[in-house]
């Protein structure tokens, strides 16, 4: 896994030159954003376990079959398991959002993925549907805004002043390890 500060080391290290210009001014931007990055990890880590079962929930109501006798999220050890893969990839894109390096994401998550699911029948488009609406949710917690119409009473903001445009960079960002999570499953 490379972190900002690997990736400047190792990118100088190939080219046998020092750390400078712009490299330098990169990680001098990745440090003046790290309070914030920390605050959207803590966004998504602190909801994780309500986006995943959202989000699972979210893509049965929309394909009622994989509910139903022979369906992928039948019978409850089937469930658990899509759970349990989408707490590991939302896991893994926080990890890549923290580090603002995809490598870990790559590495650990995608290698391989694709090919395990359709060795095990796990149907590609509901689980890219999952891996969409987390996205979505991923992009509203880091705004901090949750949906007040679905969420009533449970809803939850982080409560810290955002500003659209400083956050716009990290939702972008996090939008993008989502989007190789679903290019990776496509």
């Amino acid at each position: 896994m490379l972190d900002a500060f690997s990736r400047a080391v190792v990118s100088a290290d190939a080219s046998t030159k020092c750390i400078g210009g712009e490299d330098l001014a990169s990680l001098r931007n990745f440090i003046s954003e790290g309070n914030r990055r920390l605050d959207a990890v803590n966004a998504i880590a602190s909801n994780a376990s309500c986006m995943v079962s959202d989000a699972i929930a979210g893509m049965i109501c929309e394909n009622q079959g994989l509910i139903q006798a022979g369906g992928n999220c039948y019978p409850n050890r089937r469930m658990a398991a899509c759970l349990r893969d989408g707490e590991i990839i939302l896991r893994y894109v926080t990890y890549a959002l923290l580090a603002g390096d995809a490598s870990v994401l790559e590495d650990r998550c995608l290698n391989g993925l694709k090919e395990t699911y359709t060795a095990l029948g796990v149907p590609a488009t509901s689980t890219v549907r999952a891996v969409q609406i987390m996205k979505a949710q991923a992009a509203a917690h880091i705004k901090d805004q949750p949906s007040e119409e679905f969420a009533g009473a449970r809803l939850r903001k982080m409560g810290s002043p955002v500003v659209e445009d400083r956050c716009a960079s990290l939702v972008a960002e996090a939008s993008s390890y989502f989007d190789r999570v679903i290019a990776a499953l496509s």
